[in-house]
């Protein structure tokens, strides 16, 4: 079931890339974006699509991981390394990454669960607090 899921994500990415977010650039509702992390154990690069929530400073992305109890890869890989690529619909960006806190987090988890109800749920299903990291596009 796995090797499925990851043929599916591929093929989304790719899509994604080769349209400039046309394909792929939304889904269930939600705006797309591809972001590109480096592995903090093999050293190579993963791309994963995830919805995004826009910020006058940035973008917002949430790692929820379905409410599970284990943050998602991407985000420990990002932990490790801040510095990350992100493709908007048809821009690519170095971004710098900030796991928000305090009253930054807790003003970025309104408007997200505000826009996206669902987030409250996957809250309910943890007992960890659920990172929210705003992405700052480099100047």
């Amino acid at each position: 079931m796995r090797s499925i899921f990851k043929f599916f994500m591929a093929i989304q990415i790719w899509l994604y890339r080769l349209s400039g977010g046309k394909m792929g650039g939304r889904f269930g509702g939600f705006n797309v974006l591809l972001l590109t992390t480096t592995g903090r154990k093999s050293g190579k690069t993963y791309t994963t699509p995830l919805g995004y929530f826009e910020r006058p400073d940035g973008y917002l992305i949430v790692a929820s991981n379905g409410g599970r109890s284990t943050h998602p890869a991407w985000y420990l890989n990002l932990k490790n390394q801040p510095q990350v690529k992100v493709q908007v619909l048809d821009k690519v960006l170095s971004v710098t990454t900030e796991i928000l806190s305090g009253a930054a987090r807790a003003q970025a988890w309104q408007q997200v669960i505000t826009s996206a109800p669902q987030y409250a749920n996957y809250e309910k299903l943890t007992t960890r607090e659920i990172p929210v990291i705003l992405l700052r596009p480099g100047k």
